[in-house]
């Protein structure tokens, strides 16, 4: 079989479920297959023998997880390797495990966001998160049927290591407002959060109320892996005013929300305001680069003018617009850091944000954990995110190619974008600042265009200043994109 149509990334990713009425394709097969070619990839790369390896395996809220979780053991006890069995657990309390309990490797079982029908596997060794060609390499592995059947079989032990993880956050906040658990350090604060019956229920339950915060007005705590209420997804309207909402209701201080597995977060001021995207970047900024000279803040290429300017002129940080893609964005801030750049914040608008201190683990929790800091020790939140200049409009629109050679025919049509800009130099200017795509300014805002990785499709992201200015930029486009004919540009037309 093959399952290279599994691989999303540097994940694995398919449906696990036909309730929502599609093929199987994560089957119990691919699951034991892949996992399998996981342990022989990491013998190959570490020059371990199986019966040395400690491995960690947990799962989030999927109704499918429990069922994966035991084909994933299966295979590594057949392999003779040791399982820790986490049962619920975050994405990155699992990559915290090799940290904490030295593991030699963990696997998480989750599809991040998607929706409840899809599920999947997320890797990691001591070195951090695997990259797309270890995953390619995997998939090959597994494709060629490879597998170590061990004559010992492993063992497996159950921990609940999601109370050592809350643990470790509650000691974060402690140390940094000088208090003990017993001084109740967030008593006086209310903090609502809302996990979307996700993971994310621990961090109001174990972390904020153990420390004395009210959480009184949270919502969806308890883990459903149907997802009732809300897609968990900061990124999503209809969850972020959910916990706008909770906060506007309960007239919590702060508001938290996660995605599925807890390595996303985006936040609400006390007014019910989010602080989302462009403002949750300042913000995180602001915090990572306390005390640092000209630190580098490394984050996805569609970051507004806005954000740039706050970076540059209110931190006084280097501004690197790098690709969409969260290890992208990690991996390039690692290699900055190894340049000798300081390089303290690696984060994508979707959420993710990796800081150095924490190994450029992509972590929700550990996120929010220094925002809640913050407003312990009395920080003004608003008046550091308000200092962000917010576009009056901002819109996505997306091209399909219906060329099969579409990754040439895209490159072909932004370098065609850019020569238009060039010759047009009293409407537009060439960002120099980019590495993805094509970035333009126009009169009052600016516009990108890309091409995804994978799919036959052309994001192209607008803002601007002016309301109905990005309808007078679409305008001034139209015809450039009208003359490739295997270009759907009709999304124009809406």
């Amino acid at each position: 079989m093959d399952y290279s149509s599994l691989k999303s990334g540097t994940d694995i990713r398919g449906i696990a479920t036909s309730l929502g009425g599609k093929e199987v394709n994560l089957t119990s097969e691919a699951v034991y297959d892949i996992t399998a070619a996981f342990v022989v990839w990491y013998i190959n790369k570490f020059e371990k023998s199986p019966n040395e390896l400690l491995f960690a395996v947990g799962h989030d809220s999927r109704i499918t997880g429990e069922e994966i979780s035991s084909n994933v053991r299966k295979a590594l006890i057949n392999a003779g390797v040791n399982v820790l069995d986490f049962g619920l657990c975050s994405t990155p309390a699992m990559f915290m495990s090799t940290i904490d309990l030295r593991t030699d490797a963990a696997i998480e079982i989750t599809a991040s966001h998607h929706p409840f029908d899809r599920n999947g596997l997320k890797f990691f060794t001591r070195e951090g998160g695997l990259d797309g060609s270890d995953i390619s390499e995997i998939v090959k592995l597994a494709n060629n049927g490879e597998e170590i059947i061990c004559n010992c079989a492993g063992t497996v032990a159950n921990i609940n290591f999601m109370s050592l993880y809350a643990g470790r956050l509650r000691r974060m906040i402690c140390e940094a407002v000088g208090k003990s658990e017993k001084d109740l350090p967030l008593k006086g604060y209310k903090i609502v959060v809302d996990a979307g019956n996700g993971v994310g229920g621990f961090y109001a339950r174990d972390v904020l109320a153990k420390l004395g915060a009210d959480i009184e007005g949270s919502k969806f705590l308890e883990p459903d892996g149907m997802f009732p209420n809300h897609i968990p997804n900061p990124e999503d309207k209809t969850a972020m005013k959910s916990i706008c909402d909770a906060v506007k209701e309960s007239g919590a201080d702060l508001g938290l929300i996660f995605d599925t597995d807890v390595d996303r977060a985006g936040c609400v001021d006390k007014f019910g305001k989010e602080i989302n995207r462009n403002r949750l970047i300042a913000l995180a900024a602001y915090i990572s680069s306390k005390g640092k000279e000209n630190a580098y803040i490394v984050t996805d290429s569609v970051t507004s003018d806005g954000l740039k300017d706050f970076l540059q002129n209110e931190l006084n940080c280097t501004h690197y617009r790098y690709r969409r893609g969260y290890k992208n964005v990690i991996n390039k801030a690692i290699e900055l850091t190894n340049e000798g750049k300081e390089c303290p914040l690696a984060i994508e608008t979707s959420g993710h944000a990796a800081l150095k201190e924490n190994f450029f683990l992509d972590d929700g929790a550990y996120l929010v954990t220094k925002i809640v800091i913050e407003l312990a020790l009395g920080t003004d939140i608003n008046a550091i995110v308000d200092k962000v200049k917010m576009p009056a409009e901002e819109k996505e629109v997306r091209f399909d190619i219906k060329t099969p050679d579409f990754k040439a025919y895209g490159e072909k049509i932004i370098k065609d974008l850019e020569q238009f800009a060039l010759n047009n130099p009293e409407k537009y200017t060439v960002a120099d600042d980019n590495r993805e795509g094509i970035r333009v300014s126009t009169e009052s805002g600016w516009f990108l265009l890309r091409l995804s990785v994978h799919d036959p499709v052309m994001p192209m992201n607008f803002e601007n200043e002016k309301t109905g200015g990005i309808n007078k930029d679409i305008e001034g486009l139209k015809d450039f994109f009208a003359s490739y004919t295997e270009l759907d540009s009709s999304s124009l037309e809406n």
